[in-house]
């Protein structure tokens, strides 16, 4: 399933491939209109591109809200890989919290001088996939992001309803 759903290239590959294209457009729009317009129009594009994105990823998947995004989670671990360092605090029937402690994708984004482009592409995904494939069955809480300048980012998703196990 991480194949169909999510293609055979790593998602920091992906996000490298992006920035090769994004960093030079983002840079000539706002040399063009300045870096607030320019920023904004941009984040408002990218906040379209998850919403769509993760509505793909669910209409891929079949189940309740819950079990979609669970089954997207799972998918994205391989294609996630050594990205990030990751410790789990909880895992129960109604939450999973963890902490991201190492986080390549902040390195390479900060290498670029770009971690806000960053948290639009990449951090910002977390929320999208939270809303637009767990529509009230998942909510994510989180009060920063290394990408933004945290020591860790904080996961902490409330699961509501249940699966039906197998």
């Amino acid at each position: 399933m991480d194949k169909e759903i999510f293609g055979h290239i790593s998602l920091i590959d992906r996000a490298k491939i992006q920035a090769e294209v994004l960093v030079p457009v983002l840079k000539a729009f706002r040399a063009e209109l300045g870096e607030e317009r320019a920023n904004r129009i941009a984040w408002q594009a990218l906040a379209q591109w998850r919403r769509e994105t993760a509505r793909a990823i669910a209409a891929e998947l079949p189940g309740s809200p819950r079990e979609k995004w669970q089954a997207a989670m799972e998918a994205a671990r391989p294609i996630i890989g050594n990205s990030v360092d990751f410790d789990v605090l909880k895992q129960s029937e109604d939450a999973f919290d963890f902490n991201i402690t190492g986080c390549r994708f902040a390195e390479f984004f900060r290498q670029l001088d770009e971690p806000e482009l960053g948290f639009a592409l990449l951090c910002s995904f977390d929320d999208t996939m939270a809303e637009e494939i767990g529509t009230g069955e998942v909510e994510l809480k989180r009060t920063g992001t290394i990408m933004q300048g945290a020591k860790h980012c904080d996961f902490r998703y409330a699961l509501r309803g249940r699966v039906a196990t197998k």
